[in-house]
C-alpha cells in the first residue's frame, strides 16, 4: 500500500495534474450551483474534454468534477430552496431555514467543513478499505438491498413534526405512488400514464423536486404580502461577513457528527446503486434522533446538526462510489456509469486487477481526492461572503430568477414542454399542501427510493420462486429490517414510556 500511495502522489503531484484537479473542482463547483444541473451533466459535458488527456489525467479531471459538484451542489439548496441534485435536497431542510434567519454566510461555511471533513475521511477509508469493502459489497444480495430501502424509508420519522407522523406517512405514500409512473421495467407494459406518451419514461425526480421546493417556495414568497419586508432583513442580515464565522461551541457539536455521517455516508457509499442521495436522508434521519429531544425539534428550523449531516453523508458516499467502480468495475451510480464508460475508452478495464495493472489511475485518483478535497476548500471559503449576497437581490428580481431557472433547468433535461406543464402543476398542488403543514420531504424520500425498493423486490421474489421467506432467510436481511423496526418504532414507544413515567410521577405526587 505505501507503494501505491508514492505511485499516486508521484502522478497526482504533477503540474498538469495539479491544474486539472483546481479546473475541476472549480467547474464542478459552479455546475453544482445551478439548479437543474448536477454532477452527472458535468461528467458528461467533461467526456471530449478527458478523451484527449492521459488516462489518470482524465479521471482525475473527471473525478475532481464529480465531487466539486456534490460540493458546490449544496449553494442553491442554502440560498434559494432549489435543490437540483438529489443528494442535496436533504442539505436545503435545515440550510435554507438558517438562510432565512440570516445566517446564509454561516450555512454555507458549515456546508464547506463539513463536505471537506466528509470527503477527506472517506478517501481515507478508500485508501485503507477499497479491496476488503469491493467483498463486502459484492455480498449484497436484492433482498439485502430491499431491506436497505426500507431502512432508508423510516427516516421519514425525522421529517414529521410533533403530531405529523400521520401527514409524513401520507405523503411517503404518495412518492412511493409517483415513483410507479411509467413504464413496467420487467413487463414493458405502461403504468398509471393516463394514456399519456409524455408519462411513459416516468416522471422526472428533477422536476419533481424543483416544484415541490423551488417553485412551491418561490409561489409561496409571491402569495404572501410581507415577503418584501423579510427578505430586506435577510438581506442586511445575509451582507454581514460576521455570519460566517463558526463558533468553537458550533465546531465541538459538530464534530461528531461528521465522523457518524462520514462512516456512514461511506458504507452506503460503497454499495453499487445506493449512493449519495440515501446516504444524506440517512444520515440526517439518524442525528435527528440521536440529537434528544430539544436538539431534535430544532431541525428543520436551522439546525447545526441538521446541515452537517447530509452534507458530510453525500461526500462521503460520492467518494466511496469509487470503490465498486475501481475495484470492481460496476458503477454504483449514473455518474461513476459515465466514468466507467470513460475508462474502458481509455482501453483501461476496471476490476480487481486495476491496482496491479495501472497503479498510477488507481492510485492517483484516491490521491488526488485529498488535494481536491483541500482545493474546494480553500477555493469556497474566500467565496461565501460574495455568494451569499445572492440573498441582497431584492426579491422582484430574485423570484423571476428562481422561476426561470427552475423550468428552464427542467426543460433542458428533456426538452419538451409537457414537463413544463407537469412542473406547474405538481408546483401547484405542493403550495396548497405546504399551507395545511404537509411535508414535503417524506414524499421526494419515498420517491426516490420508490423504484430501488421495487426493483430488488422483484429481484427477490424471482430468486425465492415468489416466497417472502427471503424476508428472514438471510441474517443480513434479517438484521436490517430488526434496525428498520427498531428505528421505525423505538420513538413511539419512547414517548409512551416518558407520558407513562409521568402519569405515574404525578399519581405519586397525589398520594
Amino acid at each position: 500500500m505505501i507503494e501505491g500511495i508514492l505511485i499516486g502522489l508521484g502522478t497526482a503531484l504533477t503540474p498538469t495534474n495539479i491544474l486539472f484537479v483546481f479546473a475541476g473542482c472549480l467547474i464542478g463547483t459552479f455546475i453544482g450551483m445551478l439548479p437543474g444541473l448536477g454532477p452527472m451533466s458535468a461528467i458528461a459535458l467533461m467526456i471530449p474534454v478527458a478523451a484527449s488527456l492521459e488516462p489518470a489525467t482524465g479521471i482525475i479531471l473527471m473525478a475532481a468534477v464529480y465531487y466539486g459538484a456534490i460540493f458546490g451542489g449544496s449553494t442553491s439548496s442554502i440560498l434559494i430552496n432549489a435543490p437540483g441534485v438529489a443528494s442535496t435536497v436533504a442539505t436545503s431542510f435545515d440550510g435554507y431555514p438558517l438562510a432565512k434567519q440570516g445566517k446564509a454566510g454561516k450555512a454555507l461555511a458549515i456546508a464547506a467543513y463539513s463536505s471537506f471533513s466528509g470527503g477527506v475521511i472517506a478517501a481515507i477509508f478508500l485508501l485503507v478499505a477499497a479491496p476488503f469493502l469491493a467483498a463486502v459489497s459484492l455480498s449484497f444480495h436484492s433482498a439485502d438491498y430491499f431491506a436497505l430501502m426500507v431502512l432508508g424509508l423510516t427516516a421519514v420519522a425525522a421529517f414529521a413534526g410533533k403530531g405529523d407522523v400521520l401527514k409524513a406517512l401520507l405523503m411517503t405514500v404518495i412518492g412511493l405512488m409517483l415513483s410507479t409512473v411509467g413504464t413496467d421495467q420487467t413487463q414493458g407494459v405502461p403504468r398509471f400514464t393516463l394514456g399519456l406518451i409524455d408519462l411513459t419514461d416516468g416522471i422526472s425526480f428533477l422536476l419533481l423536486v424543483m416544484a415541490t421546493f423551488a417553485l412551491s417556495e418561490a409561489l409561496i414568497a409571491i402569495l404572501k404580502p410581507s415577503g418584501d419586508d423579510k427578505r430586506q432583513e435577510e438581506m442586511e442580515a445575509s451582507t454581514n461577513l460576521g455570519s460566517m464565522k463558526v463558533t468553537g461551541a458550533e465546531a465541538r457539536e459538530m464534530a461528531p457528527v461528521i465522523g457518524r455521517s462520514s462512516i456512514l455516508g461511506f458504507i452506503i457509499g460503497v454499495l453499487p446503486g445506493a449512493g449519495a442521495t440515501i446516504a444524506s436522508f440517512l444520515a440526517y434521519g439518524t442525528e435527528q434522533r440521536l440529537a434528544g429531544p430539544e436538539k431534535g425539534k430544532q431541525f428543520g428550523k436551522g439546525s447545526i446538526r441538521g446541515l452537517s449531516a447530509p452534507e458530510t453523508a453525500n461526500n462521503a458516499a460520492a467518494t466511496g462510489s469509487f470503490v465498486p467502480l475501481l475495484t470492481l468495475g460496476i458503477p454504483g451510480s449514473g455518474t461513476t456509469a459515465i466514468m466507467l464508460g470513460a475508462l474502458i475508452g481509455y482501453g483501461i478495464q476496471p476490476g480487481p486487477r486495476l491496482y496491479i495493472d495501472q497503479p498510477a489511475v488507481f492510485w492517483s485518483v484516491i490521491v488526488s481526492m485529498w488535494i481536491g478535497n483541500i482545493v474546494l476548500l480553500v477555493l469556497n471559503l474566500p467565496l461565501i461572503p460574495y455568494i451569499a449576497r445572492i440573498l441582497a437581490i431584492p426579491s422582484r428580481f430574485l423570484l423571476p430568477l428562481i422561476l426561470f431557472f427552475s423550468l428552464i433547468g427542467v426543460y433542458f433535461v428533456s426538452f419538451n414542454t409537457f414537463d413544463i406543464q407537469l412542473m406547474v402543476l405538481f408546483g401547484l398542488i405542493a403550495v396548497v399542501l405546504r399551507f395545511l403543514d404537509f411535508p414535503m420531504a417524506p414524499m421526494i424520500l419515498g420517491f426516490i427510493l420508490g423504484g430501488m425498493m421495487e426493483e430488488n423486490l422483484r429481484r427477490a421474489l424471482l430468486i425465492n420462486n415468489d416466497s417472502w421467506s427471503f424476508l428472514w432467510q438471510r441474517p443480513m436481511t434479517l438484521t436490517i429490517l430488526i434496525i428498520a423496526a427498531f428505528c421505525l418504532f423505538a420513538p413511539m414507544l419512547w414517548a409512551n414510556f416518558q407520558r407513562m413515567r409521568k402519569g405515574a410521577d404525578r399519581a405519586g405526587e397525589g398520594g
